[in-house]
């Protein structure tokens, strides 16, 4: 017995030899590779011929509208009453301007209604402390002139 016999049956024998990757010749073209085949113009639609005019690409959009402007008095309202924690003399302006802002931006429409509106609040709160503390201390000196002015009145 030869040892041919006892080999297992190649089920591809009908079928020809893989070919040679190094002999040169072109392999056969891959259909899912994405490549176009060989002729094949990728811009081109279908059905129409070739160079038929065509819309222009397409632009980017029209994009966002632009923003709508700051009032100035807003933010000067704004910046002038948190000044005012400072000063105490700018927090009543900044409250002021910031009324004005107010009726400005409903007229406008412009933004920066937040801005007024702490502006009015951040000053009229200083104004009312600064208020607050004039009045202690008119207080406080009226309180020490007549106190002295008891004292001296009383000694024997």
């Amino acid at each position: 017995m030869s040892r041919e016999s006892h080999a297992p049956a190649n089920p591809y024998s009908g079928a020809p030899a893989p070919a040679n990757p190094y002999s040169g010749a072109p392999a056969p073209a891959n259909p899912y590779s994405g490549a176009p085949a060989p002729g094949f113009d990728t811009y081109q639609a279908a059905g129409y011929p070739p160079g038929a005019p065509g819309y222009p690409p397409g632009g980017y959009g029209y994009g966002y509208p632009p923003a709508p402007r700051t009032n100035s008095l807003a933010l000067a309202s704004l910046i002038l009453s948190l000044v005012g924690v400072a000063s105490c003399i700018t927090a009543p302006i900044g409250a002021i301007l910031g009324h004005i802002a107010q009726k400005q931006i409903r007229e406008t429409g412009e933004s920066g209604e937040g801005f007024a509106k702490a502006g009015i609040i951040v000053g009229w709160i200083i104004t009312a402390f600064m208020v607050l503390a004039i009045l202690f201390y008119v207080v406080i000196i009226v309180w020490a002139i007549l106190g002295t002015t008891a004292a001296a009145t009383s000694a024997p």
